[in-house]
């Protein structure tokens, strides 16, 4: 394990001259490998031929031996045809992210598309001040990959029952929701889907332990995201930079 120690209070002059206050890390840990720069670098010595980048999408969850199977069955079918390339990490927060991006996880990278998925980790923030890390996370990727298309994935609802939790997320999604639209490389896709059923509740069939996704709950999130990724990458040179303006 590695700790970085990352003093962040600042303020991001957002699209529209909206100002918002993101929250300070006082410090965090990232559980990495000793290597793990070394296989960024290697891996992004090759990424030209990537056509999808996902940031903090999934790593690994705490599930049975048999869904991880099943969820990487359903990588197989929908990303891999996509050339797409996960890097995300268990336990991700908007700081981890940053960190991340602002040193080295963005170099020698040129993918068509990149995918954002980050937040509901950020236990200590305000929605205000989660929504705010995921667009300062969106407006460095739209200043470093100019010519990529931003996709931010909503917060998906969590616990058994209705709870604070799943209103906070609910609200970082109204706010992302609001914002994003003001980047005009980004696009916000919500994903919530059926998780929630008419009494309120989510089923383990879903989520094993109402946070983690099993296999179905994964392929409920994968499809949308998938056909949205086929659109975009079908599009035109000339509906790509129509889409962009």
């Amino acid at each position: 394990m590695q700790q970085f120690e990352v003093r962040q209070d600042i303020c991001l002059s957002t699209p529209g001259h909206l100002t918002l206050q993101v929250a300070a890390a006082s410090s965090f840990n990232v559980f990495l490998s000793p290597n793990i720069f070394a296989q960024y670098s290697r891996c992004n010595s090759s990424l030209s031929a990537s056509l999808i980048y996902l940031i903090s999408v999934t790593q690994h969850s705490p599930i049975k031996f048999r869904s991880l199977i099943s969820c990487l069955q359903v990588w197989r079918e929908l990303f891999s045809p996509l050339h797409a390339l996960n890097f995300g990490l268990a336990g991700d927060t908007t700081c981890n992210v940053l960190w991340r991006l602002q040193n080295g996880e963005l170099e020698n990278i040129r993918p068509k598309v990149v995918v954002l998925w980050v937040g509901t980790n950020n236990h200590e923030h305000t929605a205000e001040q989660v929504a705010g890390g995921i667009l300062a996370i969106a407006q460095l990727l739209t200043s470093r990959l100019p010519k990529a298309k931003i996709v931010v994935l909503s917060l998906l609802p969590r616990g058994e029952r209705p709870n604070p939790l799943r209103e906070k997320n609910a609200a970082v999604n109204g706010f992302l929701r609001q914002w994003l639209p003001r980047l005009s490389q980004a696009q916000y896709l919500d994903v919530t889907g059926d998780f929630v059923h008419s009494d309120g509740t989510i089923i383990p069939q879903d989520m094993f332990d109402f946070l983690h996704l099993t296999a179905t709950g994964y392929r409920s999130v994968s499809k949308p995201l998938s056909d949205l990724l086929l659109q975009i990458l079908e599009e035109t040179p000339e509906e790509r930079r129509a889409s962009l303006v």
